[in-house]
């Protein structure tokens, strides 16, 4: 689905931090709201689309929206702090602004997977670009069918958001599968790979689709797995990870072929990359 910009693509809007939720060690969401009213207002974004987030002085990186886009109150991003601008924005307290471009690229299949079954597997934070599959089809569930849903994790103590997959667990025609390649003592759930997984999901092959997001050998995995057990390569989607600097295909940084994943992606059905997906250096 194509991006829907705001008034000016190149400017950044100022946004006032109003809430902040540290996921782990690493991991935080910022919940935003734009300091003027009539951008606040006009603003619309697809799941799996993303925002530039700005830094003053010293830059800024693409970070995916995690809210839904029926919540007009607040916009969400989850973040992990690797580098000198999420580590700063991890030091962001309540009441600071920080600018934000977007919404860019092209989302999820929401309005194909109507009334679909629906297999979500990520890995790693891949799971926070999951979120806005998992958040839209829990508000809209008369809309789908069954939904499974596929965390994997390296670590037991890498695994957040355990308050929404509680809330998700409750919801009717839904499985919900979690892995860590490494557990901590207490850890409840699997240990291995996610993608070892797959076998227990229960999807109809003929009418189902699929989005990912994490890893790429364990993207690649899910991939072979899902069509293993009859899923259509078409029916499968994949949103994928570059450097993206500035979200409109201009610098190309995230050039990936022929396209790029900042306008073309980040999400893309497996057929239109899968020949590139296969070769190594890409």
């Amino acid at each position: 689905m194509p991006a829907l910009p705001m008034i000016d693509a190149f400017t950044p809007y100022a946004c006032k931090v109003v809430d902040i939720r540290v996921e782990s060690r690493s991991i935080f969401t910022l919940d935003l709201v734009f300091t003027d009213p009539n951008v606040h207002k006009s603003y619309r974004f697809q799941p799996g689309q993303f925002n530039m987030m700005y830094m003053h002085g010293l830059g800024e990186v693409a970070i995916s929206i995690v809210s839904d886009p029926s919540d007009r109150d607040v916009l969400s991003h989850t973040i992990r702090k690797v580098g000198r601008i999420t580590n700063t924005m991890g030091a962001l307290r309540i009441g600071d602004e920080i600018g934000i471009r977007g919404p860019f690229g092209r989302g999820w299949p929401m309005q194909e997977a109507l009334g679909k079954d629906v297999v979500v597997v990520t890995g790693g934070l891949g799971c926070a670009p999951s979120v806005s599959i998992i958040e839209y089809i829990m508000r809209r569930r008369q809309d789908y069918g069954h939904l499974d849903i596929l965390q994997g994790v390296k670590h037991s103590e890498d695994f957040i958001f355990q308050k929404r997959y509680d809330l998700w667990r409750q919801s009717p025609k839904t499985n919900i599968f979690i892995a860590a390649d490494e557990a901590g003592p207490k850890w409840p759930w699997s240990t291995g790979y996610v993608t070892s997984m797959i076998s227990k999901t229960e999807f109809d092959p003929s009418n189902c689709i699929a989005m990912m997001c994490g890893p790429e050998m364990m993207m690649a995995n899910a991939v072979r797995s899902l069509a293993e057990k009859g899923m259509a390569e078409e029916n499968i989607y994949l949103s994928m990870e570059r450097n993206m600097e500035c979200g409109m295909g201009l610098c190309g940084h995230c050039q990936y072929g022929g396209v790029f994943i900042c306008k073309d992606g980040p999400v893309f059905p497996y057929p239109a990359i899968k020949t590139l997906y296969n070769e190594k250096g890409f």
